[in-house]
């Protein structure tokens, strides 16, 4: 997949270093997938949980961070939206 929003990625870690080790990994894990369906996200974030069709939300770093993507299958894309600790997560609107 094509990993866009990065930055919202480093912004995020460099406010929250103990986050960046496991947005590294997750960033890893999804540049090598190649993702179909929703489905197919369950086999490498079991934990993830689903906002229609495209929106997903990553746990990230057992729960105590959350990242909210739009994935585009047929394009094979990854947009990062938003990335936040658990208790903003709750705030947001989405």
């Amino acid at each position: 997949m094509k990993l866009r929003g990065t930055k919202r990625l480093n912004d995020f870690a460099a406010k929250h270093a103990d986050a960046s080790p496991a947005l590294k990994t997750w960033a890893v894990m999804v540049k090598a997938a190649n993702w179909k369906k929703n489905t197919d996200i369950r086999g490498f974030f079991g934990s993830a949980s689903f906002l229609g069709e495209r929106r997903v939300v990553f746990n990230i770093k057992g729960n105590k961070y959350r990242l909210v993507a739009d994935i585009n299958y047929e394009i094979g894309t990854v947009l990062v939206i938003k990335i936040g600790t658990h208790s903003e997560y709750n705030k947001w609107n989405l």
